[in-house]
């Protein structure tokens, strides 16, 4: 681990602080507003609650873990304490999280015939993005990092392709709000999981590696706030839009049946 400044050490500390208090947010958000959309929607906003619930726990782990890996010196700066900071928890969440985060937005879609087939094959394109990414992350040269690189950009494209070409026009039958929100996903998606490889790639690119190290660790805290957090909202608001389209009113019910 490299000597980091009193400012450079407290920076990613207090974003890693403030990404576990937006995850723990969000969770209870989701949760509670269950209830103001639609029975047929309710498991998309599930499964929104799952992947900022799982990305919370690993995010009080990375803080935990961040924490222990430096010890203050006596010129007022932060040096490593023996211990590692094990960023696997990181890889760990996404492998988790990120085949939900395509799953919901099949889930809110309501295409139909076919959805389970896509959902398979989205979560799975997903995962192996993933699983291909961290051998890169953890090489310790640019030639193998890049190679990974490459190899977890293949099924990062196929995702993109899928959702911009085969999901197209289930987007285009969409009526209303709701078309223009799942457009608009489509593009946060594309902004926050295309930030990840430029953040990937800032060692290779030879970033002096203090400054690579806070770099990454502030670049992938900003992106899976807008990723999960963010996208978890827009998630919401489609199912809400769509809710009130179909008719359903929650103040119509009582409460008890609400949450069901």
């Amino acid at each position: 681990m490299p000597t980091l400044s009193s400012g450079e050490y407290t920076l990613v500390y207090n974003l890693f602080s403030f990404t576990f208090a937006a995850m723990l947010a969000s969770f209870l958000f989701f949760v509670l507003s269950r209830g103001q959309v639609a029975p047929a929607y309710r498991s998309a906003l599930t499964m929104s609650a799952l992947v900022v619930a799982i990305a919370g726990y690993h995010y009080f782990r990375i803080f935990e873990s961040w924490g222990s890996a430096f010890i203050i010196d006596e010129a007022g700066n932060y040096v490593a304490s023996g211990r590692p900071f094990n960023d696997a928890y990181r890889y760990i969440d996404w492998l988790l999280t990120v085949p939900l985060l395509v799953a919901e937005l099949v889930a809110v879609m309501k295409i139909g015939k076919g959805s389970g087939g896509l959902t398979f094959r989205l979560a799975a394109a997903a995962a192996l993005m993933v699983i291909l990414g961290y051998p890169g992350e953890v090489a310790a040269d640019t030639g193998t990092r890049a190679l990974w690189g490459a190899l977890s950009t293949v099924p990062f494209v196929y995702i993109l392709w899928v959702l911009f070409s085969e999901m197209g026009p289930a987007i285009e039958r969409q009526t209303g709000q709701a078309k223009v929100l799942l457009r608009n996903i489509r593009l946060l998606l594309l902004a926050t999981w295309g930030f990840y490889p430029i953040v990937y790639l800032l060692p290779i690119l030879g970033v002096e590696p203090t400054s690579a190290l806070v770099a990454v660790q502030i670049g992938y805290c900003i992106a899976d706030v807008a990723a999960k957090c963010g996208y978890g909202i827009m998630i919401y608001a489609i199912a809400r839009e769509k809710s009130i389209t179909d008719g359903y009113n929650p103040e119509a019910i009582p409460a008890t049946a609400a949450g069901d």
